[in-house]
């Protein structure tokens, strides 16, 4: 590729054969038109709508539930087939509707192509579709205008772009015509280009169209997200793994009780209808609509808390999160420049921004490196009238020092009054400093004192001016190397003396020792003018009198270092990435505690690294500097290649592949751009991490609460499948008329299960590692407990009935007895899995009041079984006495209080583990 950045503007328009004052003419553009194609973004597809809806109906879960519906069908059961269908329908429609809103990331970026532009062609400006460009094209730039493809600039007055959708750059990039000499520079210091999809805040200019449509930069970022592919969420996974497995058992479940059955002598009819009765027991036909419910409870309480859900099965990937990678600027910090410290006269005073410095106007040195901040200064003050807080208004490093110089007791306006700009000397790039000129309006010596108005500081400047005798003085700002150069005196004492090597080596050491802490430094100086005119043009930079530097920083968040803790418990790694200098990010991630080892990986390393390395590097490295956005994606691959589970943070439109290509692509909802928004599962409407790590919480409850419903309802499942298999066993006839499991199935399973969807956060939610994303969703012991705990609700069911069987009782009483209890059982199995951990008297009996209801509903509806006749004649159930009654209650509480006492016994067990040093 033609590094056109460091060609002449005459190298680059001989290449593209473009005169210089005509342009194209029309037998060029016609034959690059035919060449290159429009200058357009063009979507290869992606997934169409068919695929997408196959791809919603064809997975383990819902085949199964489509088979369960069969059944049900095949049994009679048309309300259990409606439901389940229904289930079905919705399940695909919600996740079609995400999916497909997912694909159509790259419609945000046909966004920012210009309908027209202003061209020059064949000797004349006309205005044409940006379509029509073709490389070779000589554009017209404007303030306003979206740059329309890739270009060389050739013309630049006063000209700056705000690049900060396709670089990250915040501020405006000036702009330039001249050749620079590195092929290698990345994109935001090539300041002699343009390119497609960035803006002109300032100036004009004139450039020669370089690459269009797919061959842009831009174009190059949508290439990128076409062949990025979206990964399943651990949820869908885990989901699609239970499928399988229940698919599994369902259809042993079905041979194993049909030949059985048939065995014994059985109806083989009856034996058909239990068989499939039981294998619809098996499948949690409410699981889809549980999981749609938590997730959409989760989405609803992420809103709250200024994050918002685009993709809802990203709310339980959060909860999966091994690491979270985070811009610095406005996410770890407050993007608000603040100064920190100053050093005048070799004394450093570190400031706290909250409280007003009690030495201003006490030291001369101090007042005149405020007064010359404050003055050599295109900012301006504002006070918020909702908090009062001061504020200002230009550029942030600028707003930073006027800021500073209010709070610490001289006030801007009032030194505008006193000293009122009469010229200036604009800041540039190459001199790296601004000087302004300033006509002294003092009150007469002595009446500062009577002038209570003026602030301390204001008070002492004129003071000091009125000694100084001059009639206009100086101010210059910059950098400090820069700003030494044109010095020969230093403040020091309360005197002007000559800048000699010990204080020049006094005033390296400080620069050094605040850039080494992470800070913006700059110098201010003066230079009294008493004969001088305030011609801005007159040579005013030199001889200059030093005073002091201010070091400044964008302060962490408040919230951030705890938020970082938090991750830290919660067994998931932050990663810092950022554009700016690694001294500084080393800084902010030393306060913040994100790094451990104080290593830091630059943009230009990890262009010499290779992917294979990098995951090796990406184990122990989390701090990222002078990283550009492309750089993120490979991070994500990387980290994903290792296993993890990735958040990644952007707001600029080339960080749309890498926010995509993340487990969790997390948009900044102030500053990111409409591409990365539409690329990302989450929103931040505050640009804040600590609402990352609220968000992960928010996650890890979802999951916790399905698996839950998972726990609750394979186990009561596992009861009814026991009962079945047990009874026989014991020289039963089937405990359990189809009919019978079915209603057990679905009501029991479907209303108590639903209302554990909406619990509240264990003890130890923050407070352990994540889940494997691999990881089974019976693993961590669940598989364990279904199995004794379906054991135990079987034999507490079958309990009164076998021992009514075998006295001789009747059929439907017996049956009767052994439907009750389970269906009380599994009551108590609901209360007792709120908490994997924790006593349900310790979270509180109502603590969840929608459990509670579905309880009692559900112990009402079984009464009506049991005692109102219609229903008796449909389940064919039978009268309990209330002696019988107050029986199957008293045992069917054993299942409760065995799943109080095991985890009675995890807790002792965990109290007696030696804690990590």
């Amino acid at each position: 590729m033609t590094a056109w950045h460091c060609q002449t503007a005459a190298q680059t328009l001989a290449a593209l054969q473009t005169d210089p004052r005509g342009g194209l003419d029309a037998g060029q553009v016609r034959k690059l038109q035919a060449e290159q194609g429009a200058n357009e973004l063009i979507d290869s597809g992606g997934r169409g709508a068919g695929r997408i809806l196959w791809e919603q109906l064809s997975s383990a879960m819902v085949l199964l539930l489509i088979v369960a519906a069969a059944a049900s069908a095949l049994l009679g059961e048309i309300t259990d087939t409606l439901v389940i269908v229904a289930i079905v329908v919705i399940n695909a429609a919600l996740g079609f509707v995400q999916d497909y809103r997912a694909e159509r990331a790259l419609a945000a970026l046909k966004k920012l192509a210009v309908p027209q532009v202003r061209v020059r062609r064949q000797g004349t400006i006309c205005e044409i579709s940006a379509r029509q460009l073709v490389p070779g094209d000589l554009v017209l730039l404007e303030v306003g205008n979206f740059v329309p493809a890739d270009g060389r600039l050739i013309e630049s007055v006063n000209l700056k772009i705000d690049e900060a959708a396709l670089t990250g750059e915040s501020e405006a990039v000036p702009k330039h015509t001249r050749p620079l000499a590195d092929a290698e520079l990345p994109l935001g210091d090539r300041t002699n280009m343009v390119y497609m999809g960035t803006v002109v805040t300032y100036g004009h200019g004139q450039a020669v169209i370089t690459a269009t449509g797919m061959r842009t930069e831009l174009g190059q970022i949508a290439k990128s997200m076409q062949g990025v592919e979206t990964e399943a969420t651990p949820l869908q996974k885990r989901l699609a793994q239970l499928g399988r497995s229940l698919a599994q058992i369902a259809l042993l479940i079905v041979g194993v009780v049909f030949v059985f059955g048939l065995l014994r002598g059985e109806d083989p009819r009856l034996m058909l209808m239990t068989a499939l009765s039981l294998a619809v027991a098996v499948v949690p036909e409410g699981l889809p609509a549980v999981a749609t419910v938590a997730l959409a409870l989760g989405a609803r309480r992420l809103f709250q808390r200024n994050a918002l859900i685009r993709k809802l099965p990203a709310v339980e990937t959060l909860g999966s999160v091994t690491v979270i990678c985070s811009d610095k600027t406005g996410t770890l910090t407050e993007n608000r420049m603040t100064v920190t410290v100053l050093d005048v006269a070799g004394e450093q005073i570190e400031l706290d921004a909250a409280e007003q410095w009690q030495f201003v106007g006490k030291n001369d040195a101090l007042t005149l490196l405020l007064a010359g901040a404050g003055l050599c200064n295109d900012a301006r003050l504002q006070t918020d009238l909702e908090d009062g807080d001061v504020r200002a208004i230009g550029d942030p490093t600028e707003a930073a020092l006027v800021v500073a110089t209010a709070r610490l007791g001289v006030s801007p306006p009032q030194l505008r009054q006193m000293l009122p700009r009469v010229g200036e000397v604009p800041f540039d790039s190459d001199r790296k400093r601004m000087t302004t000129v300033h006509r002294l309006e003092l009150p007469a010596e002595g009446a500062t004192a009577a002038q209570p108005s003026l602030a301390a500081g204001s008070q002492a400047l004129a003071r000091l001016l009125q000694r100084l005798d001059c009639q206009q003085i100086a101010f210059t700002k910059g950098a400090v190397d820069s700003l030494v150069s044109a010095c020969s005196y230093v403040w020091d004492g309360g005197q002007q003396l000559p800048m000699d090597a010990e204080h020049r080596q006094r005033i390296a050491a400080a620069n050094s020792r605040l850039a080494g802490s992470g800070m913006r430094v700059l110098g201010v100086a003066f230079r009294p003018l008493r004969d001088q005119p305030a011609d801005a043009s007159c040579e005013l930079e030199h001889d200059l009198v030093f005073v002091g530097l201010l070091g400044m920083i964008d302060p962490p968040r408040e919230e951030v270092a705890e938020a970082v803790s938090r991750c830290r418990a919660a067994g998931i790694r932050p990663v810092m990435i950022t554009g700016d200098h690694p001294l500084t990010a080393q800084h902010i991630a030393a306060q913040l505690k994100i790094s451990e080892n104080g290593s830091v990986l630059t943009g230009k390393q990890l262009e010499e690294i290779n992917q294979a390395d990098l995951t090796e590097t990406a184990k122990s490295t989390a701090v990222y500097a002078r990283v550009s956005p492309k750089h993120k994606l490979r991070l994500v691959q990387a980290l994903q290649a290792d296993g993890q589970v990735v958040a990644m943070t952007g707001d600029g439109v080339n960080d749309a592949p890498a926010l995509k290509q993340a487990h969790i692509g997390v948009a900044m909802g102030i500053t990111g751009t409409d591409v990365s928004k539409e690329a990302s599962q989450m929103v931040l409407l505050d640009d804040n991490f600590a609402t990352i790590v609220g968000a992960v919480e928010q996650g890890r409850i979802v999951y916790d609460n399905i698996r839950k419903f998972v726990k609750y309802t394979m186990t009561s499942n596992a009861g009814e499948i026991w009962v079945m298999i047990l009874g026989p066993l014991l020289g039963m006839p089937f405990p359990l008329l189809p009919l019978q499991i079915l209603w057990v199935n679905l009501v029991t399973d479907g209303l108590p299960g639903l209302a554990l969807a909406v619990e509240r956060a264990e003890r130890n939610t923050m407070q352990r590692a994540p889940y494997p994303p691999d990881q089974h969703i019976f693993a961590a012991g669940m598989g364990r407990d279904i199995a004794w705990i379906g054991l135990l609700m079987a034999l507490v069911s079958l309990a009164l009935g076998y021992a009514d069987w075998a006295t001789g009782g009747e059929e439907r009483h017996w049956r009767t007895l052994v439907f009750t209890v389970l269906t009380m059982s599994q009551m108590g199995n609901a209360l007792a899995t709120r908490s994997s951990y924790d006593s349900i008297f310790r979270i509180g009996w109502f603590s969840n009041p929608a459990l509670i209801a579905s309880v009692l509903l559900t112990l009402a509806l079984q009464m009506a079984v049991i005692y109102w006749l219609p229903l008796q004649s449909l389940f064919k159930t039978a009268p309990l006495s209330l002696t019988e009654l107050a029986a199957c209650l008293a045992i069917s509480t054993s299942v409760f209080w065995m799943i109080e006492l095991h985890k009675w016994i995890k807790r002792l067990r965990q109290s007696h583990r030696p804690r990590p040093t």
